[in-house]
């Protein structure tokens, strides 16, 4: 998942109502992307939400890497 995929999924947490009133999405700027995502997995389940599953994203590599062993 890209950082503006997982920026935007952390807007949607934040206008949940556990977080309403409350600043989420600051820390994000400090945050590497594995760390957003469980940041963001961590609100979802706070929050009462199923956390979705975070796929990691590694910049198309791994998809050129199978495509190569089909």
């Amino acid at each position: 998942m890209t950082r503006l995929a997982l920026l935007e999924r952390l807007k949607e947490v934040q206008q949940m109502p556990r977080f309403q009133g409350r600043d989420i999405t600051t820390i994000s700027a400090a945050l590497s992307n594995q760390a957003l995502a469980r940041h963001i997995e961590l609100c979802e389940e706070a929050a009462g939400a199923k956390p979705r599953t975070v796929a990691p994203t590694d910049g198309g590599a791994g998809h050129a890497q199978q495509a190569g062993r089909a």
